[in-house]
């Protein structure tokens, strides 16, 4: 089957290449900021179609004025302002697609230098080397790893910088082999703050590395010293670098730990079962939303949805209102009430006394075989089965909650 996939290196460049780097990403943002200027204004002074226009009448415009208003643009590759007023448009039609069915999502903002992450994209002419990657305007440049295992056609390239250090992410199409069921055991996983991850096959807790935790204090100092530094002063230019590099570190503490584990899964459970958790509406509570960012759960969920579908296994993804929590595993009693904090409970029913971490582990597993514990219910699928949507999900289980009250957005 034909895929896409995404290979990133961390780049070696020369001086000048560096230079040239940070002139490409200052053209791609330069691009955006101008279009979204012109969008603007259309969209406040404009009537009717004319408020609206698109990137490709932007990029016809932008290099009717490269002559005259904006000849530096000539020393830069035309990928990237172009391929930056396609990521505008993009950008605008999630926009309007969230306001027309409701959804919270921010109209595109500015960019400002040293206020986000520099980066650009390239498309054309791209190969690789052993141990380089040969992008257009730019030649070739060195990677610090060997590109060996790329496989495919290169679309593009994503020469992007984080703190002091620059990668390239190369999305590739390639044939990826046709995946063999995997003969393991079904698994249902519920996330947690106390253990990352609970089995219901009975392995230990998965502990997350908490990254963010373990950093924050020294983030704290960090931050501080920085905040005091005089602006636009050589100390405070090396006080953000600092920063910033402890960010890049605590982030690719937590991306390791969940590639690891989710690879892990998809390779040796035949399904795993998830919970559809909100964590947009979790991050509302102001005690919990630090260690619920630091997890990673809808990344996590991400890289299961794709992985699984790579090495043959199933992600099944449960009905955000399912009980889990609440139902007893052995018998099917469903409590009306549990709070948050109460970690074991009895089955007044069966008289089993419950971890509440491993009971739902266990009532997600009998969901992939079909039937949860006292019903006939089919299995909520990840396919997207039109009859496990949220608008179904309060016919049938009523009133039934994972918490007290919907608004909080809290699941366990």
């Amino acid at each position: 089957m034909k895929a896409l996939q995404a290979y990133r290196y961390e780049l070696d460049p020369t001086v000048k290449q560096r230079k040239a780097f940070v002139r490409h990403a200052g053209t791609a943002r330069f691009a955006w900021n101008w279009a979204l200027a012109r969008r603007k204004r259309l969209l406040d002074d404009g009537e009717g179609k004319d408020r609206f226009t698109n990137a490709i009448v932007q990029h016809r415009e932008l290099n009717a004025l490269k002559n005259s208003e904006f000849p530096w643009m000539r020393e830069v590759s035309k990928c990237a302002p172009q391929e930056a007023l396609r990521d505008l448009d993009k950008a605008f039609t999630a926009f309007w697609r969230g306001r027309k069915a409701a959804r919270p999502v921010g109209f595109p903002a500015f960019k400002k230098r040293g206020r986000c992450r520099d980066g650009f994209r390239l498309t054309g002419t791209i190969s690789t080397r052993p141990n380089a990657v040969r992008l257009p305007r730019l030649g070739e440049v060195r990677t610090k790893e060997g590109t060996g295992k790329l496989q495919g056609r290169v679309l593009s390239a994503t020469v992007s910088r984080e703190a002091d250090r620059w990668y390239v992410a190369l999305q590739v199409e390639r044939e990826r082999p046709d995946s063999v069921p995997v003969a393991g055991p079904v698994v249902g996983i519920d996330l947690g703050l106390t253990s990352f991850a609970v089995l219901s096959d009975g392995s230990p807790p998965i502990d997350a590395p908490k990254p963010l935790l373990n950093s924050l204090k020294r983030l704290q100092r960090a931050s501080k010293a920085h905040s005091r530094k005089e602006k636009g002063s050589n100390n405070r230019r090396k006080s953000a670098m600092r920063l910033a590099r402890l960010h890049r570190r605590i982030r690719n503490q937590r991306v390791d730990f969940l590639h690891k584990l989710s690879t892990k899964l998809a390779k040796t459970k035949s399904a795993i079962v998830v919970e559809d958790l909100h964590v947009r509406g979790m991050v509302r509570n102001r005690s919990l939303a630090r260690s619920i960012s630091d997890a990673g759960w809808a990344e996590f969920r991400r890289m299961l949805a794709y992985k699984t579908t790579w090495y043959g296994s199933r992600l099944v993804v449960a009905d955000r209102w399912f009980p889990s929590s609440k139902t007893c595993s052995s018998c099917g009693y469903v409590l009306e009430r549990l709070l948050l904090s109460e970690r074991q409970w009895r089955c007044p029913a069966c008289d089993v006394l419950h971890d509440r971490d491993v009971n739902a582990a266990k009532n997600l597993e009998k969901l992939a075989t079909g039937s949860s514990p006292g019903s006939g219910a089919r299995a909520p699928d990840a396919c997207g089965d039109p009859s496990t949507g949220e608008a179904n999900a309060a016919s049938r289980y009523g009133s039934l909650k994972q918490e007290p009250s919907r608004e909080s957005g809290l699941s366990a």
